[in-house]
């Protein structure tokens, strides 16, 4: 088992019991999933950086990524209908615990002129988190990517509203920034 998934088990669930006065333990909010996404708004003009990007995303997340397509055409950027433009990746359980373990232990801290992550939840409990480089994570190497592409981390959390959210990833250890 993953040491964030036993963590979670043995010393999180009754922390946000105690704090939330929860009466139930499967009132108490968990991780749901995690969806990696990288939009490439260059592939309307070169299919190449749509396949570099995949294979980037493959190599951070450790599965296959799916390619996304437009919803609609927008002739502004030369946007088709069902082209594609980027891809993403949905991790759940185990795969989840490790991505979201390396995140917080390795990954954000590498980053440049790191103070923290912000604040800002969607109202329902879910975290989006923006990179502008994929170069952070161990597994790329700097000497063969063709472009520094950014991406989201969406985290979906089970909890009811941003409090919720926010407390249970602060327990797991995810570095907010200070007021």
């Amino acid at each position: 088992m993953n040491r964030l998934k036993e963590r979670y088990r043995k010393e999180i669930v009754p922390t946000l019991m105690k704090h939330f006065e929860f009466k139930n333990i499967h009132q108490v909010p968990k991780l749901d999933k995690i969806i990696v996404n990288m939009g490439v708004g260059e592939a309307t003009q070169n299919k190449a950086f749509l396949d570099s990007a995949v294979k980037d995303l493959e190599m951070i997340t450790g599965r296959k990524s799916i390619i996304t397509h437009a919803r609609k055409s927008i002739s502004n950027f030369k946007l088709r209908e069902d082209m594609p433009i980027g891809c993403k990746v949905t991790l759940r359980d185990e795969i989840m615990y490790e991505f979201f373990d390396k995140l917080i232990t390795l990954v954000l801290p590498r980053m440049r002129d790191f103070k923290g992550v912000g604040l800002k939840f969607d109202g329902r409990g879910n975290y989006t988190l923006g990179l502008r480089e994929q170069t952070i994570f161990p597994e790329i190497e700097y000497d063969k990517i063709d472009k520094v592409r950014g991406m989201n981390i969406t985290i979906v959390t089970t909890a009811d509203n941003d409090e919720e959210g926010k407390e249970l990833l602060k327990t797991f250890g995810m570095p907010f920034k200070k007021k």
